[in-house]
Formats: C-alpha cells, structure tokens, sequence
C-alpha cells in the first residue's frame, strides 16, 4: 500500500477539491490514521473569516477528523472485500453523529496540522470514532463522532 500515492485519498473517499480536506496519509492501521493537511494561505475564506485575523474555521478542522475517519473505514472495507482500489463496495461513509467538539487552539493560514483518528467501537454498521487536529504538536480540536456507510441507493 503506497500512502503517497496520488490517487490513495480519492480512492477511499468521496471528497474532492475544494472540499478535500486531507494531504496525505502518514500512517493507518485497521484502528487508526493520521493523515496530514497544510492549509493554504490563499484560501478565498479567509477574506470573510475574520478578515484581519484569519482563521481557519473550526468546522472545517472538524470535517478533516471526518474525512480522515471515512479514510479509515473506506481502507478497512478495502481489506476486508479485497477490493484492488479501496472504494467501498456497498456505498460510502457518512457522517452520522457529532457527540462533541472541544476547540481549544487557534489554526491559522499557512500552518501544517495533522489529523488522527482511532476507532472506538464498531456496532454494525455504525463506527464510533476519537479524532483530533494537532497544530505545532499541540491540540487544535477534539471530537468525537460517528459515521456509518450510506448504500448508494
């Protein structure tokens, strides 16, 4: 499995520019990513949000932990249907549940954060999940949430 490949992210998850919330994967197991995202310094948001003190917004920190937690369980579905490219087979993730967000750090243009995500528990089809946005090696945003796979029809 090559994490850098251009494809690996798109392959798994739905998501694309500019709403693609992921750079590249650093690590993955079947109970946890971390993945990493630099947040551009161009961004057209940051003309609007708090213009003279930009932000990155905080539920858009919380919707790079949700990709990344789709990014799992599309990587788990590969494995367990063998499927060559890891798209899940039976629909895709979505976002269920949000059972809390602590914001506690500042993101701003130009900074690197990485995103981890652990599963806590899978019942059925729903998976219960722990993510986190580090910046500068300190907590941005946690929160935890739950996704479960949506049939394409």
């Amino acid at each position: 499995m090559d994490l850098n490949a251009e494809n690996f992210i798109t392959e798994r998850i739905p998501h694309r520019p500019p709403f693609l919330w992921l750079d590249r994967v650093l690590e993955i197991s079947e109970e946890a990513i971390s993945v990493e995202k630099k947040i551009p310094e161009d961004l057209e948001l940051f003309l609007g949000h708090y213009p003279d003190y930009p932000l990155m917004p905080g539920v858009l920190l919380c919707e790079a932990v949700f990709q990344a937690g789709a990014l799992l369980i599309g990587e788990v579905h590969k494995k367990e249907q063998g499927s060559p490219t890891g798209t899940v087979q039976k629909g895709m993730p979505v976002l269920t549940r949000i059972l809390g967000a602590r914001f506690k750090r500042e993101v701003r243009p130009g900074d690197t954060v990485t995103v981890n995500v652990k599963l806590q528990e899978k019942v059925g089809p729903a998976w219960f999940m722990k993510g986190s946005v580090r910046v500068l090696d300190k907590v941005a945003v946690q929160v935890e949430f739950a996704c479960a796979i949506k049939s394409d029809k």
